[in-house]
């Protein structure tokens, strides 16, 4: 939001430097992130000056040149070489001085210099209006007042307008701020807490009144819900034209371009005081003023050309024959003033903040009238700021009023009641405030102390401060006029140390990043927003179960995710995009689901491979990951929880093209596998992607929470090798289930260190070669006791697997 620091002045006589208020302005709440400075014309005229022609004779050695002397007002006249027809003796003239800077329309600079044209000197340069940025005209020189005095500064003549703009960041609940006169309410209370106690000066509207009562326009609010005030006027014999000076100069400060003088009213009026107005052509309406919802489908033209199909809820204002604007968003492009408009119907009105922003959103419009309408406005000034929207139009356009003010109020929009208890001012600022000056700091800001108790206030807090509505809300703004840099540190410090159990959530899941981390991956954050359309890449995920967003920032930002896996191809597909290839990517996060029996959410930790295993080289080739690669990441995980008893079986998601499922009991812990091209392709990604998916909180509940430490075993361990023969439907998971059932105690671990297929095995026929490390932590094994383990084990694999030994 900008504000004029000369604008602001209209409202509160301030003689500080912009520094100084600014300053003021951020510790109150309303950042000042930039002050910039404004002239009305660039370069402020610097540099120019009126100078008296004395002399013109044409140029001795050019046909369209001529030679003049000009007094400049500092005692000796200077030579200056013109090339206008116009110019002559005696005139009064606009001259740039030596070393002053001229812009031309695009911005672009030159300085004036001393030189030499045809031979003869140049001192300077008689400027045309459009030099000087003064209007559009190159015919000639300007000729200005004969009475003005020589040496007279440009800046002087053409009232240059000096000004300094404050960028300020707004945030979205000072919707009480959005204006010049809001801004100068909440500096002068900051004033007030500063010493120095200064008047608001308020526009006077005590010179409206009604010239003549001959075009009177009906109005009706079929929905005073959704329009709770509105108030209309009219005003006939206006003249449609530029604006004068001083009402583009304000625009303008503030990054307005002006258009006409009847819509730079408007605008000067929404960002004077905070309400938006609307000028109708009175010509073009027909009948009354309806302000109502029409039916869905309705088509509009808007102002800006483009047909929009309306919505049910979208509140309209409409004449008898149809719609004429969109409500506190946007007008209609059949309406609207044009150069040939004489009299207007001019409307100012308070309208439901939700509706407004409903259909702001739906129809892809902002403005500067529906961002404040959708923030909330201050419904009391309705009236007077219609009034003082009429006066301006009058000085500026002429016209005369020509009906009562329509003011259709049904249901007023009460103030706030908040009791501010003493002891909970102290409790949340941390330290006592005198009770004068809590009054003070609420009179201040126009907040109503109705009675004073030893225990607390009673107040009335006005309508249009929407964000100040409890207890708490209160107190923030008695510590922000009051200054946060006002309260003082306590000398004492206090510790307070909690007992939390080891497997808290953010404890494990520390551990886990730190891990993963150390392992080369990086972790991620997305946003839990995505496209609804993802769920259709994948049959187990449901339109039905998304949770979507009433108002949506975009269509990609419209439902809450139901996997991780989407936002993490997004992120691979944008590292691939810019050469960045090789990825290992984990993210902790929540998936948002909504089912018939409610909304759930679900943790889960994601983990991304793709592309190559190491950098390449010149010692090591490059190697793609693999599946094997992410198994040992995923073992790694649940070994570091201290999961142990779980099984394998087929993955159940179809985003995998293949891939398995680790699970304990009845639930999964963690799918993962290769994710099928087709969604890698939908994501732009040519490079194979491997993801494990953990389910988060099953794993917190699987988690170890006791740890077990022994002794390093003082007694060696064996390894007995075999090679199996065994059927191709037979899997290295029932080798290992048979193993571990016939010796529980003495086999520490099993590894599967070869797999052959092929020449010189009988059809249907594989070779597994199984290491096996048997171990007795209390004593030496013998060979009788390897081998009957050994024996027992080999006896299990013939008789349930048909295996033989080669």
């Amino acid at each position: 939001m900008k504000i004029s620091y000369n604008w602001l002045k209209q409202f509160i006589k301030i003689d500080w430097n912009s520094e100084e208020a600014a300053a003021l302005l951020t510790d109150l709440g309303l950042e000042v992130e930039v002050v910039e400075k404004y002239q009305s014309i660039k370069g402020g005229l610097e540099g120019i000056v009126v100078g008296h022609v004395l002399t013109c004779i044409p140029h001795p050695d050019a046909d369209r040149l001529k030679l003049t002397t000009v007094d400049i007002g500092t005692g000796t006249p200077i030579q200056i070489v013109c090339g206008a027809a116009n110019v002559d003796a005696g005139q009064k003239v606009p001259v740039a001085t030596i070393g002053t800077v001229l812009y031309d329309k695009e911005g672009g600079s030159f300085t004036i210099k001393k030189g030499k044209i045809r031979g003869q000197e140049s001192h300077g340069m008689i400027c045309a209006e459009d030099e000087l940025g003064l209007g559009e005209s190159h015919d000639g020189i300007m000729i200005l007042d004969d009475a003005l005095v020589p040496g007279t500064k440009g800046a002087e003549v053409f009232k240059v307008e000096n000004d300094e703009v404050f960028e300020i960041g707004l945030t979205p609940n000072r919707a009480d701020a959005m204006s010049h006169l809001g801004t100068a309410r909440d500096l002068r209370a900051g004033l007030i807490q500063s010493g120095l106690n200064l008047e608001l000066i308020t526009p006077s509207v005590s010179n409206f009144r009604v010239d003549m009562r001959t075009l009177k326009i009906d109005t009706v609010i079929e929905n005073t819900q959704l329009a709770p005030r509105y108030c209309g006027v009219t005003i006939s014999g206006i003249t449609v034209k530029p604006s004068p000076k001083w009402l583009q100069d304000r625009l303008k400060a503030i990054g307005l371009t002006p258009k006409n003088n009847i819509v730079d009213v408007t605008n000067y009026v929404l960002h004077d005081l905070g309400q938006p107005l609307h000028a109708f052509d009175a010509s073009k309406i027909n009948g009354k003023i309806i302000v109502k919802t029409l039916e869905a489908g309705t088509k509009f033209t808007t102002l800006d050309d483009v047909e929009r199909t309306l919505h049910e809820e979208d509140l309209m204002i409409c004449d008898e024959k149809g719609p004429l604007c969109i409500a506190g968003v946007f007008g209609g492009k059949n309406s609207g003033v044009t150069e040939h408009t004489n009299t207007i119907f001019l409307e100012s009105a308070y309208f439901n903040p939700v509706s407004i922003r409903k259909t702001a959103k739906r129809h892809q419009l902002s403005t500067d009238a529906s961002f404040r309408f959708e923030r909330g406005i201050d419904p009391t000034i309705t009236a007077y700021a219609l009034k003082r929207a009429a006066l301006l139009i009058q000085e500026v356009a002429g016209g005369e009023i020509t009906s009562d003010v329509s003011d259709i109020y049904q249901k007023k929009i009460e103030d706030f009641a908040v009791f501010l208890n003493f002891c909970n001012v102290k409790k949340i600022i941390g330290q006592e405030i005198p009770k004068d000056i809590i009054k003070q700091i609420l009179v201040s800001l126009e907040i109503k102390v109705n009675s004073v108790s030893e225990t607390g206030l009673g107040l009335t807090i006005p309508a249009y401060r929407v964000d100040v509505q409890r207890e708490i809300d209160v107190i923030e703004e008695i510590l922000r006029v009051y200054g946060y840099n006002n309260i003082n540190f306590s000398n004492k410090f206090n510790a307070t140390v909690a007992n939390s159990p080891r497997n808290e959530d953010y404890k494990l899941q520390n551990i886990i990043a730190t891990q993963l981390n150390s392992q080369g991956f990086h972790e991620m954050m997305a946003n839990s927003l995505t496209t609804a359309s993802y769920v259709a890449l994948s049959e187990t995920l449901k339109e039905e179960h998304n949770v979507t967003m009433l108002n949506p920032l975009s269509n990609d930002l419209a439902t809450m995710r139901q996997s991780l896996l989407f936002s993490g191809l997004e992120a691979i597909s944008y590292n691939i995009n810019r050469k960045n290839s090789d990825l290992k990517l984990f993210e902790f996060g929540k998936t948002y689901h909504k089912f018939l029996s409610g909304y759930e959410e679900h943790k889960h930790l994601s983990v991304f491979i793709t592309g190559n295993k190491t950098e390449e080289s010149w010692i090591n080739a490059q190697k793609p990951t693999d599946f094997f690669l992410l198994k040992g990441y995923v073992d790694a995980v649940l070994s570091r929880f201290g999961i142990q008893k779980t099984q394998n079986s087929p993955v159940s998601s179809d985003i995998f093209s293949e891939g398995i499922a680790i699970g304990s009991g009845h639930n999964n812990l963690v799918e993962f596998g290769l994710v099928k091209k087709s969604i890698l392709k939908t994501f732009g990604i040519k490079q194979e992607v491997y993801y494990a998916d953990f389910n988060w909180d099953i794993i917190l509940k699987a988690a170890a929470t006791k740890i077990k430490f022994t002794d390093i075993p003082k007694y060696p361990e064996v390894r007995r090798d075999l090679a199996l023969l065994v059927d191709n439907n037979v899997n290295y998971d029932a080798i290992f289930a048979i193993a571990k059932q016939s010796e529980k105690n003495l086999l520490k671990d099993i590894n599967l260190f070869d797999v052959y297929e092929g020449k010189n095995l009988p059809e249907g026929k594989k070779s597994y070669a199984i290491s096996f490390i048997i171990q007795d932590v209390s004593k030496t094994l013998t060979d009788t006791q390897i081998d009957k383990i050994m024996g027992k084990m080999q006896k299990a694999f013939e008789t349930e697997l048909g295996a033989t030994i080669r």
